[in-house]
């Protein structure tokens, strides 16, 4: 059954192709190629997904966990009423973010599954913290690649619903469709180092070493990466899923130390297929490094599984990791599902321009 299962997906993947000029191809801009969207440092040819999973079929992967991350229950109080920068993981790469006066909530996945179908894929592991209606009033939805386990259609149409229409949605271009054929309005799509001024806050696309595909047939015709999010007093960067590049040296250079970085950690094994488009510990701690970070908050792990690393392991090779660079276990906190982070470092009055996108 395994072997015809594994030929069946062999047979699709040569059916994957595509025919004309993409249409975001600009000659101008390195990142749209011809055939689709491309990484700024890294477009070397991906390791054969075939080839991994012929090797988890035939042999002892994809390993069982007992359980994902530790939760705690969220404290709705601190949810109603944030006095600082606050940060509070709800799994995965859902992530509150209350500052200044605004709620922005990155890559919202509240289903049970991250997957084309309801009833087959991913499934959660352990309880989501919060329901989409203990959410506090978003303002803001970031969304920063159409994968199944970050843009999750189901969870956007229902914040739309419940915030009655008043949130903004930014997807990253070529995503903006799809949210409108659900019904979901006051979407804009972005290109990396585009912003938008929303309330108090700038919002700026940034780049990200990675991929985009929903289907067999639109592999990179969407774009992919990470959201700075810069208000009066506080920066926070989101980076989206990302294999290690050069790209946050960049972002450092361009907008400036950040006080709060959202880095994924997990889903990094095996390294030859996961090196290009998902970071290992060591690697997001060099990221911490160029951003100039406060303080970096670990996601992408512990909710799905995705690799064959053991759920519960990120955690670990993180601490290993900090001890290498020699930086203090507090600059990475490790979070418990629905816990909040609240940040309380000095204010820095930041004034930035308004160089806005326009709708």
């Amino acid at each position: 059954m395994r072997i015809r299962t594994f030929l069946w997906l062999l047979n699709l993947g040569f059916l994957v192709g595509c025919a004309g000029t993409f249409k975001y191809y600009d000659p101008n801009l390195p990142h749209h190629g011809k055939t689709g969207f491309l990484n700024n440092y890294d477009n070397s040819p991906k390791p054969s997904v075939m080839k991994w999973y012929w090797q988890r079929w035939t042999t002892d992967f994809p390993k069982e966990d007992p359980a994902g991350a530790p939760e705690v229950p969220v404290n709705l109080d601190t949810l109603k009423n944030p006095r600082r920068l606050s940060l509070t993981w709800l799994g995965h790469s859902s992530v509150l973010i209350q500052m200044d006066g605004m709620n922005v909530l990155t890559d919202p996945v509240f289903s049970e599954r991250v997957s084309p179908v309801s009833f087959a894929g991913p499934k959660r592991y352990g309880n989501q913290p919060l329901a989409v209606n203990q959410l506090p009033p978003i303002d803001v939805v970031v969304v920063s690649h159409g994968h199944y386990d970050h843009l999750d259609l189901n969870s956007l149409r229902a914040i739309f619903e419940l915030n009655e229409g008043r949130t903004r949605f930014l997807v990253p271009l070529g995503d903006k469709a799809l949210l409108e054929s659900e019904g979901i309005r006051n979407v804009q799509e972005m290109d990396w180092w585009e912003n938008v001024l929303i309330g108090k806050l700038k919002v700026t696309f940034t780049p990200a070493q990675h991929w985009s595909a929903r289907s067999l047939f639109d592999r990179n015709e969407t774009l992919w990466g990470g959201w700075m999010i810069s208000g009066p007093s506080r920066q926070v960067l989101y980076t989206g899923d990302t294999g290690y590049s050069k790209d946050f040296q960049d972002i450092y250079q361009r907008l400036g130390a950040v006080d709060v970085a959202l880095i994924p950690i997990g889903a990094y094994s095996p390294r030859w297929f996961m090196k290009q488009q998902h970071v290992d510990t060591d690697e997001a701690v060099q990221i911490h490094q160029d951003l100039h970070a406060k303080v970096s908050l670990p996601v992408h792990w512990g909710t799905f599984k995705l690799s064959d690393e053991l759920m519960t392991e990120p955690p670990e090779k993180l601490r290993e990791s900090l001890q290498k660079a020699k930086l203090p276990l507090s600059v990475f906190p490790v979070m418990k599902r629905g816990e909040t982070f609240q940040f309380e470092d000095a204010v820095v009055n930041r004034g930035f321009k308004n160089e806005s996108v326009q709708n």
